[in-house]
């Protein structure tokens, strides 16, 4: 056999290599956690065997910034670690078909987290290769156009970067929204690697 995309494929289609419909939708949820995200690469720069022993241990992607609610909910039904317990894609059509006549349903955003879990060890966050210093994560997510808004406001390590809000972005002139979209889930990121503020993750 050939190579399983890790990072896409649900536990139980990696540990034996049998894929069914219920797989198929772990993937999905994958897909549309890469798509909110702006095609943020799923488990960020983890090992597939960090990527394989966190799920196991519970942990799900965050929410992507200004994700909806009830589209994050969506991930993590399909997310289930029992695949008897994923929505089907029927129920799945019948869930978007919804969500599309009442657009009011996705006003609410799913909420971050800006605390540790008491409830996820610490050891399911992979301890994985850092950054050696602010320019490179800049330049890692094509964003040093705009180092000198950062240099300006006394910005230049990942410790002060992981710190940032949304909020904060705006203030030292950021203001393109899907600009502010790729350095924020980039720092969600850096916040789960690095635990310097929380594991972003959810129990399922």
């Amino acid at each position: 056999g050939g190579k399983i995309p890790v990072r896409w494929t649900a536990p139980e289609a990696i540990a034996f290599r049998k894929f069914t419909s219920a797989s198929d939708v772990w993937s999905f949820g994958i897909v549309c956690w890469e798509v909110m995200s702006y095609g943020e690469r799923p488990y960020w720069n983890w090992s597939n065997q960090d990527v394989i022993k966190s799920i196991e241990k519970g942990y799900r992607l965050p929410p992507p910034i200004d994700c909806p609610d009830a589209v994050y909910q969506l991930m993590l039904e399909s997310w289930q670690k029992d695949r008897s317990n994923r929505p089907t894609f029927t129920q799945i059509v019948k869930t978007l078909d919804k969500l599309a006549k009442c657009p009011e349903n996705l006003m609410k955003l799913a909420q971050q987290m800006t605390r540790v879990d008491p409830f996820m060890e610490q050891s399911s966050i992979p301890d994985v290769i850092q950054f050696k210093s602010f320019y490179e994560w800049l330049a890692s997510i094509k964003m040093s156009r705009y180092q000198i808004n950062f240099e300006h406001a006394g910005i230049n390590s990942l410790p002060a970067v992981a710190r940032l809000s949304p909020q904060d972005l705006l203030a030292i002139g950021i203001d393109i929204p899907s600009h502010q979209k790729k350095i924020m889930n980039s720092i969600y990121s850096l916040r789960a690697q690095n635990s310097i503020g929380s594991p972003e993750g959810f129990l399922v």
